[in-house]
Formats: structure tokens, C-alpha cells, sequence
């Protein structure tokens, strides 16, 4: 059975995304100034080498997302360090909405219906591991519903006070590893504890 994978770029004091939206606070922006360390953006890219399909929800694929990186592939075609950019737009993309959208993107289906039924049905499909990457609200869903496998958190070295964070409440959580970088950013890795 496949596995879902969240990543989330999360504040010391836990939050994905700061109320004051002008305070810089991630190491990396996603935009074209890359500033994580070599080895951090190694092991990005090796993530992406492990999936076939990204789950997003409406909000994400509407605003943006996959044309972002589509920009980003063809500004960096050649470049080994971007080449997550490119993958993004190889693999096959979901998006779980109960809402009507047209997917006007490459490799993109929509699956409305339940979350967890979405998910479920995703898992039990053949192929590789799946990643979502959020927003704060769509990954509080995946993990209030159990529905998370693997949770990677990108830890950035910076506070922000105040935020939107991705747990409502008790969450028990396994230690996988972690693996702190040059550029300040430290990776947890955690798997969901049955319930």
C-alpha cells in the first residue's frame, strides 16, 4: 500500500505560515533565490525521486502551485539542483475537492468525495509513495483524519509568534529521524501513531 507524505516548512514555535505575512521567516521562499545548503537541496530532490503523485487541494492548484514550478523547470532546465521543478510537473497530480474545478493542468484529475475516502482509494492504488505539501488547512485535515503516514517537517530557525499551524489538538507522533543542516533548517520526521 502506498504512503502519504506530508512536508510542511514550519516556525521553531510551530506554525506553517505567520500572521504578519511581510516578516520573513523561512530559510527559502520558494523563490529564485535558493538559499538552502547543497545537501539540503539533495535530499529535497530525492523525495520527489520516490513519489509518482502530489496531492493538493483546490486552494493550492488554483492558485498557483503547478504553474509556479512549471516556470521555475523551464528557467532551470538544465540545472541537477532543480530538478524537483521538472518532476513536479511529470508526475501525476490529484486534487481532492468537493467543489467543481476543471483541471487545466497536465497529468491533473480531480477526485471529489470524502477526504478520507480520497485518500484511501490513492493508497490502495499501485505505485509509489504520494506528497502533499498543505496548506495549513488541507494538511489539518489529512492529519485530524489520520490520514498522514509520514509527516516531514522543515524546521526553520526563526520565531514567529503567531500563525496558522496544522494541529488542533493532541497529536502522538513516532520519531523516525532528523538531520539538522548548514543552513539552518532541521528536518523531523515523524510517523502518525495509529489510533
Amino acid at each position: 500500500m502506498r504512503r502519504l507524505i506530508l512536508q510542511m516548512q514550519m516556525s521553531v514555535d510551530g506554525f506553517v505560515s505567520a500572521h504578519a505575512a511581510d516578516t520573513p521567516w523561512q530559510v527559502w521562499n520558494w523563490g529564485p533565490d535558493w538559499t538552502w545548503d547543497a545537501r539540503l537541496r539533495q535530499d529535497f530532490n530525492a523525495t520527489f525521486q520516490a513519489i509518482d503523485t502530489i496531492l493538493l487541494s483546490r486552494k493550492m492548484a488554483e492558485e498557483g502551485y503547478l504553474e509556479h514550478w512549471a516556470r521555475t523547470a523551464d528557467q532551470h532546465r538544465d540545472d541537477p539542483d532543480w530538478a524537483f521543478a521538472a518532476r513536479i510537473g511529470e508526475v501525476r497530480k490529484v486534487v481532492a475537492t468537493n467543489r467543481p474545478i476543471e483541471p487545466r493542468w497536465p497529468r491533473t484529475t480531480v477526485r471529489p468525495g470524502a477526504l478520507p475516502d480520497t485518500v484511501h482509494a490513492l493508497k490502495h492504488e499501485d505505485g509509489r509513495d504520494m506528497i502533499c505539501f498543505g496548506g495549513a488547512g488541507f494538511a489539518g485535515a489529512l492529519i485530524a483524519e489520520h490520514l498522514v503516514d509520514e509527516l516531514q517537517l522543515y524546521i526553520n530557525p526563526a520565531a514567529v509568534g503567531a500563525g496558522e499551524a496544522i494541529f488542533a489538538g493532541h497529536c502522538p507522533l513516532i520519531h523516525l529521524d532528523s538531520r539538522a543542516y548548514d543552513c539552518g533548517v532541521v528536518i523531523h520526521r515523524y510517523a502518525m501513531r495509529p489510533v
